[in-house]
């Protein structure tokens, strides 16, 4: 759990401090409440591999030009025994630190001693997190949204497990309600229809009119005949609702543990409904106050809710007004209960039945008002949903065949679901072009995921994990074996201090990842890490070198492979030995 780049910043920032009061304690600056700033990576290290805002930070407070302190600072600042040969002054008074030979060495020697484990950190640790991803309606294909949150969930989920959290991954099973009652109906008229005619049998108007559901109707009808027909209708469509859900449900197990998508749990809306949970929940609800019954129907007081939260949170009542706030209905006057109704309950029951202490969402962004109600129902239930409850959503995709806009499948002629596209191209290249940023529109290139050259990026990195993987096997064959470690003190040019320093990136990148919900950081860091390889490859010989120096690189590209397979692992992806 070794993060050499935060080791640096620390070390840096810990350096300003203590050079701040020696000159205090001889005079040479006033004494003052100065706060340590943040140490940052310069956008040009020609400048210096690490840079704070120190001195500027400290100059209101000391009265003395940004400068003046950061000269002061330099002169009783001792890096004996640091990670730094030298510090400057740069611009309105920036101190510049520059990395020794001690500062490579560590990034080496972590990925040697840490092996898979490089890239672990312990900052969410003793945290119980669940990922809830996907959750699609069992009344169809999976779709490209599905595809999408699919990866980002499974990584997300990766990526805080690699921070240190006890992390679940959970899909959420409709089958209760009002979509599953259309399922129902739409299956009940297609099967009716294969006995009497479609024209005897009127469609539901808002029934599903996908051809899955004439399969579904016709594979009932296969195997049972018309032994429905004179039963009453709620046992006609309970019956065929489940069987339905029979064939749907292992279907999509199926598709997403091709999409190499595993959950360590499948909960069941029905669940919350037989159990009386849902009831439960609302009669909490109606217990604290925050329900009341219209038009025979029971509401919950979600304006005043939200309206609350939002006080809280410093927003303005005329700006709250502008939103025009609404109530929900929590059950319907015929006695059901809502989908919202059960939402809450589950909600509820991954808070205070299974003590989570965050929960994380990924929803499409068309669920975007759905946040704040679900959020101020679980606060209105005690839970602090605005606290732990975070949602992450998603934009569109549009799927493109060399540059053309494609919405049918060449295969089945219908829309493209999840099984389709991963008949179209490999499982790598879509969890790979999926795994981007969440809250970007993504344009998803169905000719660029299966070339093999540069422009594709995971081609690229894959290649990259490969070359090395063949570097080390002709020059083991060849009689230079691959050293136990790297003696960085030989690796002074440029390409190697660029692909160290990328390796120490992948730390870094990890914990990012995982604090802003945004795995797509491990495919930039790993592009950034691959493009650093190929550049060292390129301009530092290994073989007919020194013997020295020839096994400090090759160690090093082991160390580049090392990183390439974690980060790729991490996405869910192969690192291919051979391509």
């Amino acid at each position: 759990m070794i993060n050499m780049i935060q080791n640096a910043k620390d070390q840096a920032a810990q350096l300003a401090m203590s050079a701040y009061h020696a000159a205090v304690a001889d005079g040479s600056l006033p004494e003052a409440e100065v706060k340590t700033a943040p140490v940052e990576i310069p956008k040009d290290t020609a400048n210096g591999d690490f840079t704070t805002t120190f001195a500027l930070a400290a100059s209101k407070a000391l009265h003395q030009n940004p400068r003046v302190i950061a000269q002061t600072l330099l002169d009783h600042m001792d890096l004996e025994g640091t990670y730094f040969a030298s510090a400057e002054i740069a611009g309105p008074g920036f101190l510049n630190f520059r990395l020794n030979d001690s500062w490579y060495q560590g990034v080496v020697s972590a990925v040697e001693t840490e092996g898979a484990e490089y890239g672990t950190n312990d900052a969410l640790k003793g945290k119980k997190y669940m990922v809830e991803f996907v959750s699609a309606n069992p009344t169809g294909p999976m779709h490209m949204g599905n595809a999408r949150g699919g990866v980002l969930g499974d990584t997300l989920a990766a990526v805080l497990a690699h921070s240190g959290a006890e992390v679940t991954r959970e899909f959420y099973v409709n089958d209760a309600g009002h979509q599953i009652d259309k399922f129902a109906h739409s299956i009940e008229a297609r099967y009716l229809q294969i006995i009497h005619g479609e024209d005897a049998i009127p469609f539901p108007e808002d029934g599903y009119q996908g051809g899955d559901i004439r399969e579904l109707a016709q594979a009932y009808y296969d195997e049972n005949g018309d032994k429905l027909v004179n039963v009453s209708a709620e046992e006609r469509q309970e019956t065929l609702a489940q069987f339905g859900l029979s064939v749907n449900l292992p279907k999509m197990k199926t598709d997403l543990q091709r999409y190499k998508i595993n959950y360590d749990l499948w909960f069941y809306e029905s669940d919350l409904h037989n159990s009386g949970y849902v009831a439960e929940t609302v009669d909490q609800l109606t217990a604290n106050g925050w329900t009341y019954e219209k038009d025979g129907a029971l509401w919950l007081k979600t304006a005043e809710i939200m309206r609350e939260n939002m006080l809280k949170a410093g927003k303005k009542e005329k700006d709250i007004e502008k939103l025009e706030l609404k109530d929900d209905v929590l059950r319907r006057a015929n006695g059901f209960y809502t989908y919202f109704a059960a939402d809450i309950a589950y909600h509820r029951n991954k808070f205070a039945v299974r003590g989570y202490d965050k929960v994380i969402n990924i929803w499409g962004a068309d669920h975007h008002g759905h946040v704040a109600r679900l959020k101020g129902a679980l606060d209105a239930l005690g839970l602090n949903g605005t606290e732990k409850l975070d949602i992450v959503l998603m934009q569109l995709v549009k799927l493109l065949r060399d540059g053309e806009l494609v919405r049918m499948s060449k295969r089945t002629g219908k829309a493209i679901s999840l099984s389709d596209l991963l008949d179209e191209i490999p499982v790598d290249a879509a969890r790979w072009y999926f795994n981007a940023k969440p809250d970007t529109q993504m344009e998803f290139d169905l000719g660029l995921a299966v070339r093999e050259d540069s422009e594709n990026p995971i081609y690229y990195v894959e290649y990259a994990h490969a070359r090395i993987c063949s570097l080390i096997a002709r020059l083991t064959a060849e009689g230079v074996a691959l050293p136990a470690s790297a003696d960085a003190s030989l690796l002074t040019a440029e390409a190697e201090r660029a692909l160290i320093k990328q390796i120490a990136q992948f730390c870094e990148e990890v914990k990012l990842a995982a604090r802003d919900y945004d795995p797509s950081h491990i495919n930039r860091c790993l592009q950034e890490l691959a493009a650093c390889f190929h550049r060292f490859y390129n301009a530092c010989r290994i073989g007919g070198e020194e013997p020295a120096l020839a096994a400090a690189r090759l160690k090093l590209a082991d160390n580049a492979r090392t990183v390439l397979k974690n980060g790729l692992k991490l996405i869910g992806v192969d690192a291919p030995e051979k391509m």
